[in-house]
This record gives C-alpha cells, structure tokens and sequence, in this order.
C-alpha cells in the first residue's frame, strides 16, 4: 500500500468534513477549506519526507493570528483544530481501510500531528505571555496616567481653594476685630466656630499642596541646624491638649543622638514627628501609652513612636503610607482630630514618608496585627542620616562651622 496515495485519495472527504464540522456559514467554511487544503498539502510533504517540520510555517501563521479576546481567555485555537483534524483522519482511515492498513497510514500521519501540537502549544502560550506582558504593562501605564492625574487634581484644587480660603479667614478676623468690646452680641462664638473650621481647612489644604509637591519631587528642605529633643518636646506641648482628653501619657525616652545638632529641615521634620504622634495617639485607647525613643547606629540615627494601640494588619502595613490610604470603614469616619479611630484624608503618614525620604532617611512599621481587644500596638521606624556639616556654604560660615571638604 502506498500511503502517500491513500492520504489523496481522502483527502476530498478530509477537507469537507474538517470544513463542516468547524466553520460556521458558508463564507467562513470556504475561507476555512483553503487554510485545509494549504495544511493537508504540507501534511503529504512532511509524511512524504519524514520530516513533520514541513507544517511549521502554517501553524506559526495560524498561532499569530487569534484574536485579543481569544488570547485573553487562553484559548487553545490551534491545538483544538490539530485535535480536530487527527480524529477526522482516524474516522476516515478506520472508515475506508481495513484495520491493518488503517493503523499503518494513521501512524505515518500521528509523528506530524504529535508535532504539531507540541509546536502549536509552545507557540500559542509565547503568544499568551506577550499577549498578557503588553496588557499588564499597558494597564500600568493607565494607573501611572490616573495617578498623575490624581496628583494634578490635587495640586489644582489645593490651590484654588487657598483664595476663597485666605478671603474667609481675613474676612472673619476683621468682623471679630470690630466686635469687640460688644459683649451683648453673641457674634463672637459663631466667628471662633467660622475660624475653626477656617484653620481645619487650611491644614487639609495645606497637607494637600504638600502631597502634591512630594509627588512632584517639589519639596524644598531648608537644612538648619536641629535638635532631636527639642522638636520632641514641642511635639508633646501642641499635643498636651489631645492626650489630656484621652488620658494618654506620652514619654520621651533619652537616647544617643537626641541631644546631638543636625542638619535638617526643622518645620519639616517636625511635621513628620508630629503626624506620627498624632497617629498614635488616634489609634490608641483611653488611658494608652506612646513613647519615643530611638538610637544611634553607624551615619544614621533611629527614632521610634511605639504605641499600645489597636495595631495594623500586615496586608495594611504599606497601605498606610499611600495617600488617601485610610484604613477601616469610611462610613465611620470622624473629622476629630484626635478622637479615638477618627476618620481623616489619609495624607499624614504619606506626607511623613515623602518629607523623611526626601532627607534621605526611610520610615516603617512594624506591627503584630489588628486586634481591638488584645491591642497589640504599633512601633513606627523612623532612620535618618546624621549630617552634622552645613550643606550650604553660607550657612557654615554664618554659624561659625567649617564646611564640608575646609
């Protein structure tokens, strides 16, 4: 028996019934029968050779064209088709042969088909890890535009917001200015209700233009000399008010490096210091306790704000440091600034991050978990470089120190 000319002789049936059985309507099946016709010759060339690779260039162009939708679901186009077309060849054989002649030209025909699969299968999945690659990487690209976006909403709005807010505060302290000595208007208590919320939205809008100006890289340090301890110390004095209210004790533990002058932004550092204090006290029960405390190692000083609060789950533990990155239910949120789990925008600890990255120091957590009962607490790390020479010429030389390299 030649199998050469038995694989032609069925190879009219071959073609009609693969055409009917996988295309749908009658322009896609004759498109579909010449793809048939174009692979069953080259399935005679490579049983005719010996060689399955003869079938490599159709499978390729067939594997680099399914759709996205196709290749976003995984599915398997080329390999199904190959599956397809083997069963047809057995139906067909087992059909018009007698069994011994059946199996010899089915087994010329199986080492092109195990081939072509095996060549379908690692063409389709290098297709589906390029296809997936791109889509991640233009999904990125949409979150780094969104948040881009997001980053000049915020620095828009912030500053228009700043000239109704200036107009308001001004506007108000004239009226109250003008009332006084009026004890018989009661003016006064509804113009300290207008200027409290006046100055609780300046610091909103304040904290926003500063997300705006760490997202941008726009941050300007102005490097003085400071002391650890006596930012610590102002820290607690604004904040004596919220821990008096919640019955918290704040302690200030000495440590190597406290007392030591450094080269910072003062008003930054302290901002950074006190939002991690009034993170603390915030999520710490009545009567709870927050202490800093830190220590020197090799070019670099650390100060911890450990609390005995609620704590932060680890999947919550990066959370925070992104803006707008507020835990728990947003439906219970509280605008008080130190009211137990109040609510806020999600901005102080992002803010702390960017104002201690950009002396660059670095800031973590660290946290057994959430639990309101146990209360497990929360140890905040704070690492910044020790520089003890003025960064700025001018400055040294007012301050009397020899600068860097004299």
């Amino acid at each position: 028996m030649n199998i050469p000319d038995t694989l032609k002789e069925i190879r009219p049936a071959w073609v009609r019934r693969n055409a009917n059985s996988m295309a749908r309507g009658a322009g896609v099946r004759e498109n579909f029968q010449d793809q048939l016709e174009r692979f069953y010759e080259l399935l005679l060339q490579a049983v005719e050779s010996g060689d399955p690779a003869w079938i490599d260039p159709l499978l390729l162009e067939w594997c680099n064209a399914p759709t996205q939708s196709a290749l976003r679901e995984g599915d398997r186009n080329v390999s199904e088709v190959l599956n397809r077309m083997l069963l047809t060849t057995y139906e067909l054989v087992r059909e018009d042969l007698n069994s011994q002649d059946a199996m010899e030209v089915f087994g010329a025909v199986l080492p092109v088909f195990t081939h072509g699969l095996e060549k379908a299968a690692r063409c389709e999945l290098e297709s589906r890890i390029a296809f997936i690659t791109s889509d991640l990487a233009q999904s990125q690209a949409r979150m780094e535009r969104l948040d881009q976006s997001k980053s000049n909403f915020i620095s828009v709005a912030a500053h228009e917001l700043k000239t109704p807010l200036t107009l308001v505060e001004g506007y108000s302290a004239m009226i109250r200015e003008s009332l006084k000595g009026d004890p018989g208007r009661q003016a006064d208590a509804m113009l300290e209700g207008i200027q409290t919320g006046v100055r609780r939205l300046r610091t909103l809008v304040d904290d926003m233009v500063d997300v705006s100006l760490i997202d941008n890289n726009l941050l300007d340090l102005s490097f003085q000399p400071v002391w650890l301890n006596q930012l610590f110390a102002l820290i607690r004095n604004e904040q004596m008010g919220s821990l008096l209210a919640r019955r918290q004790t704040l302690t200030i533990q000495a440590f190597p490096g406290m007392e030591q002058m450094l080269f910072a932004d003062p008003e930054r550092l302290y901002q950074a210091f006190r939002n991690l204090v009034s993170n603390a006290i915030k999520y710490t029960p009545d009567e709870g306790r927050i202490t800093i405390s830190g220590r020197m190692l090799p070019g670099f000083v650390e100060v911890t704000v450990a609390d005995s609060g609620i704590g932060i789950s680890l999947e919550d533990q990066q959370v925070i440091f992104e803006k707008f990155g507020q835990l728990g239910d947003a439906a219970l949120h509280s605008s008080g600034k130190s009211k137990f789990k109040g609510g806020g925008p999600g901005l102080g600890l992002p803010i702390a991050r960017g104002i201690i990255e950009a002396h660059g120091g670095s800031i973590w957590v660290e946290s057994e978990g959430f639990d309101e009962s146990a209360c497990p607490g929360s140890t905040f790390h704070v690492l910044l470089p020790v520089s003890s020479e003025a960064p700025d010429p001018k400055l040294a030389s007012l301050l009397g120190i020899d600068p860097p390299g004299g």
